[in-house]
């Protein structure tokens, strides 16, 4: 029988590995671009949307490529103000 609160034929999404995904971007984001997460959030927000949905979907594969796309934009836009900045 299977269960009624799954989709056939779609795993399980395992929380613990979304969160460590998830923990170790925004740690990087922290290290390297703290000005970013702290005062510009908006050129993160489509990637955390575009992660949301992959978790929703379980689609682990994109789950990841929205984490390093994150990341990327963080990185670029602390590249960005650096270089306004100097």
């Amino acid at each position: 029988m299977v269960s009624q609160d799954r989709a056939v034929g779609v795993e399980p999404w395992d929380i613990e590995w979304a969160a460590e995904q998830a923990a170790a971007a925004l740690c990087y984001l922290a290290r390297n671009a703290p000005r970013v997460v702290l005062e510009n959030k908006g050129v993160l927000e489509p990637h955390e949307e575009a992660a949301h949905q992959a978790a929703m979907r379980g689609d682990e594969v994109a789950y990841l490529e929205a984490l390093r796309a994150y990341c990327r934009a963080g990185r670029d836009e602390a590249l960005r103000i650096r270089r306004g900045a100097a």
